[in-house]
């Protein structure tokens, strides 16, 4: 299986998240592209590769900046994303819960409306915790992994 792990970020955490899930699934995968999303043309996105899409969240529940170029881009001519899979992980702070983890939302939204199908558990690390995130992240992986290969 080929992966893309696509990270929006404000301070650094989901860049480090997913260079953390990158390096995890590179002991068993070659194909392992981590790359921040304002680096990303949404027209790219193809069903030959698996996304996993990290998102923290900004401000009143917005797009961390790092992602408001690709949203844009999405949004100006979104793409066709039939037979794309993905799965997303969110940060946020549960403390602000009417805003708890809406970056990786928006970006939720803009994939599934264009037919794209999230596959298994929605991720997420509320800042609030005790929790580390990137281990977080780490424990989501193995459930997400085991959906993708059982609908593949």
């Amino acid at each position: 299986m080929k992966f893309s792990i696509l990270y929006g970020t404000e301070s650094g955490n989901s860049e480090l998240i997913a260079e953390d899930l990158g390096d995890h699934l590179r002991t068993d995968h070659d194909d392992v592209v981590v790359q921040d999303l304002q680096h990303t043309d949404p027209a790219e996105i193809t069903p030959d590769r698996f996304y996993l899409v990290v998102c923290s969240t900004h401000g009143s529940g917005d797009l961390p900046n790092s992602a408001v170029p690709f949203a844009q881009a999405f949004d100006e001519n979104p793409p066709a994303l039939a037979g794309v899979r993905y799965a997303m992980f969110g940060l946020g702070d549960l403390f602000y819960e009417e805003t708890y983890s809406q970056g990786s939302e928006h970006l939720d939204r803009r994939f599934t409306a264009q037919g794209a199908e999230r596959v298994g558990p929605y991720g997420r690390h509320d800042a609030s915790s005790w929790e580390v995130p990137s281990e977080a992240a780490l424990e989501w992986l193995p459930q997400v992994l085991e959906a993708a290969s059982v609908s593949a």
